[in-house]
């Protein structure tokens, strides 16, 4: 493997400065959520201009795409899924200008090699991941039909790497109470008090945690809680995300915390309508087998910095890819102190000449995994096998 390794180290210098000019570039122009115009746009010209057909956009998503690069010869499908949304207000406090150029710069590395080994590489374009994530929508549309693997990796505080590890799946719920405006001083007694619901349906939830696994999160806002405080507010809306280490928990949590929303509503005498107001996420399933393969690859380019997976209660939409192809989603490091992330500080982490390094290192050992999938039937054989054993 030395060969593959030290060629892969230096078509890395040859595009280096154009992954730092894309990562800098959506750094500087960050958009929101299905807004992602330029960024989608810088992607696509890099990856036309190394010999990619590009799709955009991609099955109905403007700033959706899929570059692919065909071998002639028959190989394992391998897919590196590229963000680029940022935060309001926040900028790009997630990183997702650096996970894009990582999963880009692989696909492009990985591309010089398979005229030779065979198979074929997938950049996808997955936009909207902090709200409704494009990858739920590709996967409910096929795009992992004919994908044997994917791979993404994302930037996160501290020095070290992670492994692959878990996520929590994710749904929403939105509860619109519908009460009687009266004036609060003068008439109270011919009013039905919307805000009252919201308030009871948070003490329920609250009551209700003592009861919940420790994998669980509730965590929710009050979006609109009347107009003023002399008129018994008549239209009330809480929002909630509801968290659970698997699927099946999350939907018997989904339940109960609607229950507490109807005690509510019955003991103030208010309407009540209950709908989702984002997309759902399910829990991520780490291949790793595929994991192993990407640690292996970042020990072979000097790596040993790599810590296993901590605990993660965040939710992500590749928990959607994890449930039809064998899927990784590691994190690399950005900044040698531990800095949060969704912070103003995180996002300035990322234009630094440390993280840029990490970034390219991060690509190297996505390309160089690929190229152990592609020549190792072996590898790739137990890869699909443990996605198979999984889903039964």
């Amino acid at each position: 493997m030395q060969e593959y390794k030290d060629r892969i180290l230096e078509i890395s210098k040859e595009i280096e400065n154009e992954i730092i000019e894309l990562s800098d570039s959506i750094y500087a122009n960050p958009e929101s959520g299905n807004q992602e115009f330029i960024a989608s746009n810088l992607h696509v010209a890099i990856l036309e201009k190394h010999g990619f057909e590009v799709e955009k956009p991609y099955l109905g998503l403007n700033t959706g795409f899929r570059a692919e690069y065909r071998s002639k010869k028959p190989g394992p499908r391998i897919c590196y899924m590229a963000e680029y949304d940022a935060l309001p207000e926040i900028g790009h406090g997630c990183g997702h200008n650096l996970l894009g150029a990582t999963s880009t710069a692989a696909g492009i590395i990985l591309s010089k090699f398979i005229g030779e080994l065979g198979g074929r590489v997938i950049v996808l374009g997955t936009p909207a991941e902090e709200t409704d994530g494009a990858k739920v929508h590709y996967v409910k549309k096929g795009a992992f039909d004919d994908i044997d693997l994917a791979m993404i990796s994302h930037p996160t505080g501290g020095s070290y790497y992670y492994k692959s590890g878990s996520a929590l799946a994710i749904d929403t719920l939105m509860f619109e109470f519908k009460g009687r405006a009266a004036h609060a001083a003068a008439e109270a007694e011919k009013g039905v008090n919307a805000l009252d619901a919201v308030i009871l349906t948070f003490n329920n939830i609250n009551a209700l945690r003592q009861q919940t696994r420790p994998d669980a999160r509730i965590h929710g806002i009050i979006s609109e809680g009347g107009v003023a405080p002399n008129i018994i507010p008549d239209h009330c809306v809480c929002k909630f995300y509801v968290r659970a280490g698997t699927k099946a928990y999350l939907h018997r949590l989904m339940k109960q915390v609607e229950n507490c929303a109807k005690g509510a509503a019955l003991a103030t005498g208010c309407e009540l309508k209950i709908g989702p107001f984002e997309i759902a996420y399910e829990n991520l399933v780490t291949n790793e087998a595929l994991s192993d393969v990407f640690e292996r690859s970042l020990r072979e380019l000097g790596e040993t910095k790599i810590k296993e997976p901590g605990e993660d209660y965040g939710s992500l939409d590749s928990g959607n890819v994890s449930q039809v192809c064998p899927t990784i989603h590691p994190y690399f490091p950005v900044s040698t102190v531990n800095i949060p992330s969704h912070t103003a500080e995180f996002a300035e982490c990322t234009r630094t000449p440390y993280a840029h390094e990490k970034m390219m290192q991060t690509a190297c050992a996505m390309a160089l995994s690929g190229v152990h999938i592609i020549r190792e039937p072996g590898t790739f054989a137990a890869i699909r096998n443990e996605f198979n054993r999984s889903r039964k």
